[in-house]
This record gives structure tokens, C-alpha cells and sequence, in this order.
């Protein structure tokens, strides 16, 4: 901020909406004049909510909570988004266009309730919007960490926007295969994205760092939502994490799918189906073996 840099990542970033290539499906969308392409998303960022979250990890809501700011609508179509009225759902009456003052001070307004964090959340296609209103937000007086919570279908010029300004990265690794990721998320390329982002994200802020209360102050983890019959995927993930990012990487095994989105229309049989006690138990147990650092249940730290 006091060199100026965070102005002219925010210039930059605006600019390149004239042909958005801010994701990996490069729609080249003018969404500097409110073209509107995959994404469904123009010059402006649309949020859902922005608050106080409980429900986050332990070292992400300590006492006081996250303060969440959900973006409307999402690069992806997972079919089991369990946020699929915010994500992909349209229109939303409860939704609202934020200019950069308004997510400014949005932001500013969780600080003041106490939160421990700013936490984006599916913010891959609004990352211009985001750097705008965080500018404005560092101005004025935020000062506390920015979490960038995504799915890792970022392209690598978000990434390098965001270098050094996001503090904390909580990437999502939803599949390991082309075939899942196509019928799943529709994005086939979705894993090789995935691991080149996830990497990039461990090196600008390494392992995860928590103060004395167990705050998260700097560093990544990693999200992985268990899905029925689909361990070798979870084990593949798991072995790569492991060999590419070390053990010292922090993975959180998210057990708590449950059909959604899509799922009951009757297309995806093979996932229209809770999560076994199995399943979960075989795939925390090949954790353990890979000498990975767990969260537990609650998203505290384990090992």
C-alpha cells in the first residue's frame, strides 16, 4: 500500500476485463463495459451475503468469526454445489451489485465487527474488483488478513495479481481425473489447473502459520471434500500433496457431501448418495500413513 503497488495492481487488473482471460476459460469477454459471458459476472462484482462466519475453520473463525463476503455466481458448474442458488442459480432477488466503495466498505465493516480475517469467497472471476475494493478497504484502515477461499480453477495472472497481497489461500482440490472433472464441474482441464494454481498459491505464502490463540495469520491449506466412490481420486490428491508440497501441507478432509445442486435430477446416479463411515475412515487413515497435517471435524489442527 505505502509504495503504491496495490493501486497499480488494481489499475492493471481493471483494465484487463476489456478481454477477460481472468480464468482459465479465457472468454476474452469485455467486461470492462458489462460484457457478460460464463461467468455471468460484468464490471461489477454481485455479492450474496457479507458476515460474521461461525462455520469456518477453527484457525479461520476463532472467536469472533470470518468475515465472509460470498460472490454471486462462479466460473464452474459443479452439479453438487451445495451453493448452487448462489453459484449458478439465476436470477437472485437478495443479490446485489457492489461498486468498490460499497465492497470497501463491506469489508471495513467486518473489521469493525471483530472479525479475524476478510474471507473471499468464490472470488476466481471477480479478482479485479476485489484488488479495486481492497485498495480503497487498506486506505482507509483494514488491517486484517485477506483469505482467498477458492475453487483453484484460477488462471496464473490472477495469481500473480494477487502475489503478496492475499495472506492466507484455502484452495479447494475437488477431483484428480479429466473424466470426473468434466462430468462433475464441466471443466476437464480442472486438475492440471488445479495443481499448477494450489502450487503457485504454496509458494508466495507457504505452509500454514497460526498465532498463540490459533489464528491463522499467514500460509495455505488445503480443502478436500470426500465424494462417494470416488477414493482413488482422494488418494491421488493426497499422494500429491504429499510429494509436491510436502508433509508439512495442511489438508482439511471434508466429510459432509450430501447430494445437492443437480445430483437429484437423476443424471448422477453414481453421487446421489451420503459419504460412508468407510469411505471417510479409508481415506483419513491414508492421510495419516502420507504423513499429511490434518485438521479434525472442527478444522482444528491434528498432527
Amino acid at each position: 500500500m505505502s509504495t503504491g503497488e496495490l493501486w497499480r495492481r488494481a489499475e492493471r487488473a481493471i483494465q484487463s476485463l476489456s478481454a477477460c482471460r481472468l480464468c482459465p476459460r479465457e472468454c476474452a469477454c469485455d467486461r470492462l463495459h458489462d460484457g457478460v459471458s460464463f461467468c455471468r459476472s460484468g464490471r461489477l462484482a454481485a455479492v450474496s451475503s457479507a458476515f460474521a462466519h461461525r462455520g469456518e475453520e477453527n484457525c479461520l473463525r476463532g472467536s469472533r468469526g470470518s468475515g465472509t463476503v460470498f460472490f454471486t455466481h462462479c466460473n464452474l458448474r459443479c452439479v453438487f454445489c451445495q451453493n448452487f442458488d448462489i453459484s449458478q442459480a439465476t436470477p437472485r432477488r437478495d443479490t446485489r451489485l457492489a461498486g468498490p466503495r460499497e465492497l470497501a466498505d463491506t469489508m471495513l465493516a467486518l473489521q469493525d465487527a471483530g472479525c479475524h480475517n476478510i474471507n473471499w469467497v468464490t472470488p476466481e472471476h471477480v479478482v479485479p474488483q476485489c484488488l479495486e475494493a481492497l485498495a480503497l478497504a487498506a486506505r482507509d484502515g483494514l488491517r486484517i488478513p485477506i483469505v482467498y477461499n477458492t475453487s483453484a480453477y484460477d488462471s496464473a495472472e490472477s495469481l500473480e495479481l494477487l502475489d503478496g497481497v492475499v495472506d492466507i489461500y484455502m484452495p479447494d482440490f475437488k477431483v484428480w481425473s479429466p473424466e470426473l472433472a468434466g462430468r462433475w464441474l464441466k471443466a476437464p482441464d480442472y486438475p492440471e489447473v488445479a495443481r499448477e494454481r494450489i502450487a503457485e498459491m504454496h509458494r508466495q505464502v507457504g505452509n500454514l502459520v497460526t498465532d498463540e490463540r490459533g489464528i491463522a495469520v499467514r500460509g495455505m491449506f488445503v480443502r478436500h471434500l470426500l465424494m462417494p466412490g470416488a477414493f482413488d481420486d482422494s488418494a491421488a490428491i493426497l499422494r500429491w500433496i504429499r510429494d509436491t508440497l510436502g508433509p508439512g501441507a495442511v489438508v482439511n478432509l471434508m466429510s459432509q457431501y450430501r447430494p445437492a445442486g443437480r445430483v437429484g435430477e437423476g443424471r448422477y446416479p453414481e453421487i446421489d448418495r451420503l459419504l460412508s463411515s468407510r469411505e471417510y475412515a479409508d481415506a483419513w487413515a491414508l492421510a495419516h500413513q502420507l504423513g499429511l497435517s490434518l485438521m479434525d471435524a472442527a478444522g482444528g489442527r491434528t498432527m
